[in-house]
């Protein structure tokens, strides 16, 4: 009696919600569905899998009540781990310091610098 109360509570439930929180959650647990199914000792979530639950988490606010295979906080994890990647990627440099100038350069510089001592700072 108590599970057929349940069955109708959750039908009413998503009966109310709105189709695209619907269509989210119906997505976050196919996906899950498709990983229990893969034949292995013990379901393992791949690259594009994980790449699935951080593009979830961006998109869907309760992401974390539709999750059953891994904890959310491993999801966030994954996230963390793909942005620290990203700002590595893009804040990699090529050379270490400050390019070096050609020596004609360098005594014309100087040179300049002793023939107007008016210029710059004192």
């Amino acid at each position: 009696m108590v599970q057929l109360a349940l069955i109708f509570f959750f039908y009413i439930r998503a009966f109310l919600r709105s189709r695209h929180d619907l269509g989210m959650e119906i997505l976050a647990l196919r996906q899950q569905l498709t990983v229990c199914k893969r034949r292995r000792p013990q379901p393992a979530l791949g690259r594009l899998d994980r790449i699935f639950w951080v593009a979830l988490r961006a998109l869907w606010n309760r992401w974390s009540e539709a999750l059953i295979i891994v904890k959310p906080e491993t999801v966030v994890g994954w996230h963390r781990a793909g942005f620290r990647l990203y700002w590595k990627f893009r804040s990699r440099t090529f050379g270490v310091g400050r390019r070096s100038i050609d020596g004609e350069v360098y005594e014309a510089i100087k040179r300049m610098a002793a023939e107007n001592p008016s210029w710059g700072a004192p």
